[in-house]
């Protein structure tokens, strides 16, 4: 496999910088577009965005594995279920997600996340790795209290302040040469609660950028969220959670009381 270049987007010394994942004489350090080298420790991450354009458009889908269909009680779609979200649920690795106060059930979801590097308008399947600059994670998080149903998420469902954390790492399409066969996992509070893989994804990765280039322009820096397997649990104020990809890292995520 040919190394992976790993990019952050990170705040630090009160600017913002896109960084770049380098090995240091006491562990992997951050090495920022000035030539600075930091730790992990000293910047705030953002999420990934650099260095391609920010996201004109974000694709989610829904129950876009079957177990994860099953274990809420819905028949696996026939064809991709697909809602919008819009930059301003975006935070980064380490950051922390709020839980409304009056909300019963909040849950995590582990995602790959595709993000395109050039322009994509009617892109046949097999063409269509060709259109994508790399991979991230997501923790796309859900409300069931707010869900008019699993078909139609709505605005407060998918769409709130600090609900996406995405990162820590945008890592290069070539260092990932099978999107379609990597591990997931999610742990709360360092006990594993969701184990799978993305070769479960009932509409894969060429399946999506084709389908959605049929009828609208995808633009560099778009994202689309390929869905979660199944393992959903409850996630209270305090709990870290860890959702973590194979080849694209592990990103960090706390739950705090709003």
């Amino acid at each position: 496999m040919k190394h992976a270049q790993k990019h952050a987007r990170v705040a630090y010394a009160g600017a913002i910088h896109h960084a770049i994942e380098v090995a240091g004489p006491l562990g992997n350090q951050l090495r920022l577009d000035d030539g600075r080298t930091v730790a992990f420790d000293d910047v705030v991450w953002l999420p990934p965005l650099a260095p391609t354009p920010r996201p004109r458009t974000i694709l989610a889908l829904g129950l876009n594995y079957a177990d994860h269909a099953k274990e809420l009680e819905f028949k696996a779609p026939e064809e991709p279920l697909v809602f919008i979200k819009g930059e301003g649920s975006l935070i980064g690795h380490r950051a922390f997600t709020q839980r409304p106060a009056d909300v019963k059930y909040m849950h995590y979801e582990c995602e790959l996340v595709v993000v395109i590097g050039k322009t994509a308008r009617n892109v046949k399947r097999d063409d269509a790795y060709g259109y994508v600059t790399g991979y991230t994670v997501a923790n796309d998080y859900a409300i069931r209290d707010y869900l008019e149903n699993w078909y139609r998420p709505n605005l407060r469902v998918k769409n709130r302040d600090t609900c996406t954390p995405i990162g820590p790492w945008l890592v290069d399409a070539a260092g990932v040469p099978d999107p379609m066969n990597l591990a997931l996992q999610t742990t709360v509070n360092g006990k594993v609660t969701q184990s799978g893989n993305t070769r479960d994804m009932i509409f894969d990765v060429p399946y999506l950028i084709e389908y959605f280039s049929s009828f609208m322009t995808l633009a560099p820096g778009d994202l689309i969220l390929t869905g979660t397997p199944d393992g959903v649990v409850d996630c209270q104020p305090g709990d870290v959670i860890v959702t973590e990809i194979e080849a694209l890292g592990a990103l960090h995520n706390t739950i705090a009381a709003f």
